[in-house]
């Protein structure tokens, strides 16, 4: 078990005896919107709409679209605000999270604790009233699996944290599935795989450049206690399997030519800066040297053009 270190100072607390409450209410706003952190979850709506035209097999109902975005948000939304207030001691101590809303103040840890249960509950009403109870089921499913298995359980005891915690981004996946159909296929689940073996060499990267602040707080991420060469190591590995679970939807029967097109080129050019982050590091390349964040970058780009495929290989066919 990891023990962390922080400071005595209450958590979420900047010095001073200001209530939250009394701070300008824009100021307030942005502050409740950051903690749903916006830019991940355009990440999992992006892999959440593609896969809904992939089950209708064309243009799915737009208002079941827009709920379910609404949904996937909020939910993913509390569970974001949840992670935060679980994590703020060590958000306190780390450079990338010190400009938090509870670490500055702007919002206190009651209040962020009530956001994401308000979310949460929302949420799950939202998708089983307005879409159907087997995607609220699978939404709440992710939330919960974030916030205990992630976030409570694995984040501070194991380096296989995010490969497992990573689970409850690929759900999205299957949520946008069962939003069309109610129902599951080999499709979802083939997408689901992708997006599990593509989240430790998409986080990995950047873990690489922040590791000192993971070292900081005591959180084992694997570079923090690996070598570099391991990890990229590690990387291609899951690359390697992520591209070839990318080209099992054509001979299941789900998409055509221009899915695999796609897959391939992607994927190739993928595996390409994969072993090049492998080169340098066995080179002892460090700091700017080793240009980790490429692949990070990268990795969003893909994961973009690769379900942005999705929804458009059903009009090719």
């Amino acid at each position: 078990m990891c023990v962390t270190a922080v400071e005595s100072r209450p958590a979420g607390v900047i010095g001073t005896s200001q209530n939250p409450s009394n701070r300008p209410f824009g100021a307030r706003v942005k502050a409740f919107v950051a903690l749903t952190k916006p830019r991940i979850i355009e990440l999992l709506l992006i892999t959440t709409v593609p896969v809904m035209f992939l089950a209708e097999q064309g243009v799915p109902d737009l208002t079941l679209v827009l709920l379910t975005c609404v949904g996937g948000y909020l939910s993913a939304g509390g569970a974001n605000a949840l992670n935060m207030y679980i994590d703020r001691d060590i958000d306190a101590l780390m450079e990338r999270t010190s400009q938090r809303p509870l670490v500055t103040g702007m919002v206190s840890p009651r209040e962020c604790l009530a956001f994401g249960i308000t979310l949460a509950v929302v949420s799950t009403l939202l998708f089983g009233l307005t879409v159907n109870w087997l995607s609220a089921w699978l939404s709440l499913g992710a939330l919960l699996f974030y916030v205990v298995v992630y976030t409570m359980l694995l984040k501070r005891r194991t380096s296989q944290n995010i490969v497992w915690g990573g689970i409850a981004g690929c759900l999205p996946v299957l949520i946008g599935w069962s939003s069309v159909t109610n129902s599951m296929s080999w499709a979802p689940i083939v997408l689901f795989l992708v997006m599990f073996f593509w989240t430790p060499p998409h986080y990995w990267p950047l873990s690489m450049r922040v590791k000192e602040d993971y070292a900081r707080v005591g959180v084992p991420m694997l570079p923090v206690i690996a070598s570099n060469k391991v990890v990229a190591r590690q990387i291609v590995l899951y690359s390697w399997v992520m591209v070839a679970v990318s080209l099992l939807l054509q001979p299941l029967g789900y998409t055509g030519w221009f899915y695999t097109a796609v897959a391939l080129a992607t994927g190739g050019w993928w595996l390409w800066e994969a072993h090049g982050l492998q080169n340098r590091a066995k080179s002892e390349a460090t700091g700017g040297k080793l240009k980790e964040m490429r692949l990070f970058h990268w990795s969003i780009t893909y994961v973009s053009l690769l379900f942005v495929a999705v929804a458009v290989d059903p009009f090719l066919r």
